[in-house]
């Protein structure tokens, strides 16, 4: 879909077909911009088919819309491995490194005490 449709634009637009709950259109972290498409949401399925038959290759604002039902995302995986940050045993925390005695006791080593 076109980056400057409005929610109102799109909402006057799949009024056509049903009763429009919602309109979403996500928006980039970074930049705040649209990011070239929109969740429309209906009151019942049938409203669902009449949108995915009638606009599926519609041309709004010089672009062709792609109209399908919204697929669940699969999980993604986690960062790190449930056993630690990927050397097994438990986490750590990142901010926690040495301890100061064992800096300490190098510092000793090099001066000769």
């Amino acid at each position: 879909m076109s980056f400057d449709a409005t929610q109102s634009e799109l909402e006057a637009l799949f009024v056509e077909v049903g009763e429009v709950v919602e309109v979403f259109i996500p928006t980039d972290r970074n930049t705040g911009r649209p990011r070239g498409f929109a969740f429309v949401q209906f009151t019942d399925e049938a409203s669902v088919a009449a949108a995915i038959e009638k606009f599926h290759d519609f041309e709004f604002r010089g672009r062709r819309l792609r109209v399908n039902e919204a697929e669940e995302r699969p999980p993604r995986r986690p960062s790190f491995p449930e056993s630690g940050y990927g050397h097994g045993g438990p986490p750590k925390p990142p901010w926690k490194g040495k301890s100061k005695g064992s800096r300490r006791n190098l510092r000793r080593k090099k001066r000769g005490f």
